[in-house]
């Protein structure tokens, strides 16, 4: 956070450009703890509360990882975009200032927003929120499935190739030779497919959980792409968090299926199956970059977990499935083999 911290008079400037800020006042900033590739602040100033956010060029990760600090103009174009057909489910962007790489937006109080990951960390693990958060995402790639505009606006491959397909699949093909061409597969077809508005990061670590449902946050990595990589990515951690969280994996198991089920009843686009079977060969490749890629997952602390993680992405890359409730079947098949 120094770094932003460093260049608070170049902040506080901005805000007033863009009229967030009066002059004469001066906010109250402290700093949010967030992902690894931005710097967040709470700025406070004359009874109101909203949030800086600003795109860092190198990632708070043990490895090298530098990607475009552009990415934070994609992620408030993604806001704006996706707001105009589901407003419920982004944040108000309140300002942009491309020029120092920040845009400001509405705090969500995490009383009232709390984040879905610490949900699912504590064991308040709702199939029906799940569902909806997969019931909202098809509906973000239905309104921009097709759309020549945006293929242009999103046009972000220098951004998505070092910040996602990189750091995860190829880093971990790296890291397993043998499987190095199943992997460069994977992510050579994830790169050619344009058909939608693609988030990058659907984490549970990015969705809030709203009063009138999830809010999608931290779209850095937005991209005109294959959709598929939206719902891999989040299937991903429902898995993780059964091996993280082992007493409750029925219920993550059930998470997974209704937010695997409401996505896949509203593909309309390309034909289902051949989204399912994109996203099945997609997800093992994802699972095993959170232990062995550039941006593993803090949770899995202890390798016998980590091992029990390889193993069962390394089984379905050498035995591809087509069908995502196969992925979880054979996830947990390997699991309890393992226990």
């Amino acid at each position: 956070m120094s770094q932003t911290m460093d260049k608070l008079p170049q902040v506080l400037e901005s805000l007033r450009r863009l009229g967030l800020v009066a002059h004469g006042e001066v906010p109250k900033f402290m700093p949010l703890t967030g992902g690894v590739s931005s710097d967040i602040l709470l700025a406070e100033v004359a009874g109101r509360r909203f949030c800086i956010k600003r795109a860092l060029p190198r990632l708070k990760v043990a490895a090298l990882w530098e990607a475009p600090v552009e990415r934070n103009a994609a992620e408030a174009a993604w806001i704006r975009t996706v707001a105009q057909w589901l407003p419920d489910s982004v944040p108000d962007l309140l300002g942009e200032d491309p020029a120092q790489g920040l845009f400001a937006m509405e705090f969500l109080a995490p009383q009232r927003y709390p984040v879905w990951k610490n949900e699912l960390r504590d064991g308040r693990i709702e199939p029906g929120f799940a569902a909806e958060v997969g019931a909202r995402l098809v509906q973000i790639h239905r309104h921009s499935a097709n759309r020549a505009d945006l293929a242009s606006l999103f046009a972000n491959d220098a951004t998505f190739e070092p910040i996602r397909i990189e750091p995860y699949l190829r880093a971990t093909a790296a890291r397993h030779p043998d499987l190095a061409d199943r992997l460069e597969e994977i992510a050579a077809t994830t790169l050619a497919t344009r058909l939608a508005l693609v988030h990058g990061d659907v984490s549970p670590k990015n969705i809030l959980c709203g009063p009138t449902g999830p809010v999608f946050l931290d779209a850095e990595c937005a991209w005109y792409g294959d959709p598929a990589f939206d719902l891999a990515f989040c299937l991903n951690h429902l898995l993780l968090k059964g091996a993280w969280k082992p007493q409750w994996k029925t219920r993550y198991r059930a998470c997974f299926d209704r937010l695997a089920h409401a996505y896949l009843e509203n593909v309309s686009w390309e034909p289902p199956d051949a989204f399912e079977a994109r996203c099945a060969a997609l997800l093992p490749g994802l699972s095993l970059a959170r232990v062995d890629g550039k941006s593993p997952v803090e949770y899995l602390v202890d390798e016998p977990s980590r091992e029990r993680v390889r193993q069962s992405a390394r089984r379905l890359l050498e035995q591809p499935v087509v069908r995502l409730a196969d992925v979880a079947d054979s996830w947990s098949e390997q699991r309890d083999t393992q226990q």
